[in-house]
């Protein structure tokens, strides 16, 4: 059985590495299983893509396709045409897609036009707000695919709700849980970590990329403030994507307590979260890492489609402004910590579970 493995970005890495190690070791079994990693090219910034590759010893992409930035788009139409000739010169039997970036749909509708079957990993979850491009890149890919693959029994709801076949959708856990335990012994301390004094629990970490939160310069500074002020006596360490500090520009912020740092690695960054009093994201991808690590999470929401890391996890949906955000973090400050659980089979094993499906069906 060849499979093509699809990442185009960093949250792709971080779900396709257990899944590789997961065929590696079919194939010492003496099992008939091979692979072909493609890197569409979708994040190009070292630190948002080669630095993955590294430290979760994923093997060099068989090909790196380069499509770089672009509108919606130009980015969605660069990669079906690489991806096309990727997939003529170099046939297999299915395609493997993980997450809800441009390149999983991309790929997956240039898959099904050459009849090579789909496996989506992470199918079937849902915010229900048609306005992120990840909405879209979900429906579509989940509208076409062979394979379902979920990380909880609500999503796999959603593809029953969306006429999937039930024998079609296969509840096998979190392969992002999967690289967490994995790595977590190999986790360590970014190298600005004496000099700004970090101890655990004593800092909180802030991501922010969604463009209801960053596209508009004056709201950005405004939300930069109130989290600012919000902190207390704790810094704040905002690792700050590319787009989010062109946006900024060279604005003079007088910010107290947020550190503006580098986009980091895998485990520097697992490293911080796991050892910070809590978290402010608008990532969907974070509340599923600090759900499993105990970390009080903070989302700046209106939806998630992770739902289960708010029922079970440590997640809290505060909406988009500030002021609710203070609100609802202040709260939290006067109250004992909330008692929180993992999700069902948020266990380490999803890669070898998906691994072992296809195997069966193939």
């Amino acid at each position: 059985m060849k499979i093509t493995i699809v990442a185009g970005a960093r949250p792709n890495f971080i779900k396709i590495a257990p899944i590789i190690k997961a065929i590696e070791k079919k194939q010492k079994e003496g099992l008939n299983v091979s692979y072909r990693l493609v890197h569409t090219g979708q994040h190009y910034d070292k630190n948002l893509s080669d630095t993955f590759f590294e430290e979760l010893n994923i093997p060099k992409p068989n090909s790196n396709l380069e499509v770089k930035s672009g509108s919606q788009a130009e980015q969605t139409g660069a990669i079906m045409i690489a991806f096309e000739k990727e997939l003529l010169q170099n046939p297999c039997d299915l395609v493997l897609v993980v997450g809800d970036v441009n390149s999983t749909m991309a790929c997956a509708i240039v898959a099904k036009k050459q009849n090579i079957k789909v496996a989506h990993v992470e199918a079937g979850i849902r915010s229900g707000d048609m306005t992120m491009p990840e909405e879209i890149n979900r429906i579509v890919t989940d509208s076409i695919t062979d394979y379902f693959f979920t990380t909880s029994e609500t999503a796999s709801e959603n593809l029953l709700k969306y006429g999937v076949e039930k024998d079609n959708i296969h509840f096998v856990g979190n392969v992002m849980i999967d690289t967490l335990y994995q790595n977590l012994d190999r986790i360590f301390a970014p190298v600005f970590w004496i000099e700004f004094g970090l101890e655990a629990g004593n800092y909180i970490v802030l991501t922010l990329h969604r463009p209801s939160n960053v596209d508009e310069e004056q709201s950005l500074i405004q939300l930069l403030e109130g989290i600012d002020k919000m902190a207390g006596n704790k810094k704040v360490i905002f690792p700050i994507h590319p787009r989010t500090k062109a946006i900024l520009g060279e604005t003079d912020l007088a910010l107290k307590n947020i550190v503006f740092v580098e986009p980091q690695g895998y485990l520097n960054f697992m490293y911080l979260i796991k050892n910070s009093f809590a978290v402010i994201t608008d990532s969907g991808g974070i509340s599923e890492e600090t759900t499993v690590l105990g970390i009080p999470c903070f989302t700046m929401r209106n939806n998630t489609e992770r739902p289960e890391t708010e029922t079970i996890g440590t997640n809290t949906l505060v909406g988009t402004s500030v002021e609710n955000l203070k609100e609802i973090f202040d709260e939290f400050l006067k109250k004992e910590k909330r008692t929180a659980g993992i999700p069902e089979l948020w266990d380490g094993k999803a890669s070898e579970r998906i691994i072992d499906i296809l195997l069966d069906k193939n």
